[in-house]
């Protein structure tokens, strides 16, 4: 097996303490939205799992703690932008798995209450499996140039799963438990994260290139219209889980499943990996499964929160 490796430039590496800086802003964010939409949902009629209703979501925009957590989740997404500037997608993207110790934390404390042992080692196998994850991919991957097939290829994907998902929320919701929200949130933050990396990648090629633009930059404007579809369904998911779960499940999914889409795109799509040795592979699958249990063990720590 080839043991090469791929180094990252100084500017690169410091898209990992910027990604770090935003998983806080994640954390915090998270808590304080959760906070918001457990108070309206307290009081609304409507059950959870159809969905967060128009008056609950009118609602949370005069709740106080709700606009805080916006504003720290936007915070998080600027850092977050610029950290896929610095860096490859598949180094920077699944570091946000720190939030998740630091909402655990933060969780905790406002409850005050212990984390069970349980809940400690599903944290564990979240954070282990996107740190091995990470640890490899910052060793073996490097941003290349994307092509219009590759970016064709994403934004069909999307498409399919945004017809997915959208048809069965629709037809189906009643019968949802929060751990659909969850890693539904988690798949379409994934494509955002992929279309944002595209989105500055082609920026950077359009200004580079003096602001000549070609009828191929049309797709540009696709992917960012991908990017606002995928973003509005995402975030919705992400406020009927808060309103079905606790912050840290909501997180982890945002954290492990979201990293581990956006990093198998930017793998067997962008290519970001394509110089990656054979053994690579083999411990992303690993890290990957490591991962996804870590969240499903955590989702069921909670069963009392499923309809708060």
């Amino acid at each position: 097996m080839s043991l090469e490796l791929v180094s990252l430039s100084p500017m690169q590496a410091l898209g990992i303490p910027v990604a770090l800086i935003g998983s806080v802003f994640l954390a915090a964010g998270t808590e304080f939205q959760q906070h918001g939409v457990s108070k309206i949902n307290a009081g609304a009629q409507q059950h959870t799992r159809s969905g967060l209703g128009i008056r609950q979501l009118a609602a949370l925009v005069r709740r106080p703690s709700w606009l805080i957590g916006t504003l720290m989740l936007g915070l998080a997404v600027v850092f977050q932008l610029f950290s896929l500037y610095l860096a490859p997608l598949t180094v920077v993207q699944p570091l946000g798995a720190a939030a998740l110790i630091i909402t655990a934390l933060i969780t905790a404390r406002v409850t005050k209450t212990k984390l069970s042992k349980p809940a400690i080692r599903a944290i564990a196998f979240c954070v282990g499996g996107i740190g091995l994850f990470v640890t490899v991919a910052a060793l073996t991957t490097t941003t290349i140039p994307i092509t219009n097939t590759q970016l064709v290829i994403v934004l069909i994907i999307l498409g399919v799963v945004l017809l997915i998902f959208g048809l069965a929320f629709a037809s189906l919701r009643e019968r949802f438990t929060r751990i659909f929200y969850v890693v539904g949130a988690g798949v379409l933050f994934g494509f955002v994260a992929t279309l944002a990396k595209v989105l500055i990648t082609r920026v950077q090629t359009i200004v580079q290139g003096g602001f000549h633009l070609t009828p191929a930059d049309v797709l540009t404007l696709v992917c960012l219209l991908g990017l606002a579809a995928a973003g509005i369904l995402g975030s919705y998911f992400v406020q009927t889980a808060y309103a079905s779960g606790s912050p840290e499940v909501v997180v982890a999914g945002l954290t492990v499943i979201d990293p581990l889409v956006g990093v198998t795109i930017g793998i067997i799509v962008l290519g970001e990996a394509a110089g990656a040795p054979l053994w690579a592979s083999f411990v992303f699958i690993i890290a990957g499964v490591l991962a996804i249990y870590g969240v499903i063990q955590l989702s069921r720590q909670h069963p009392q929160d499923t309809a708060q």
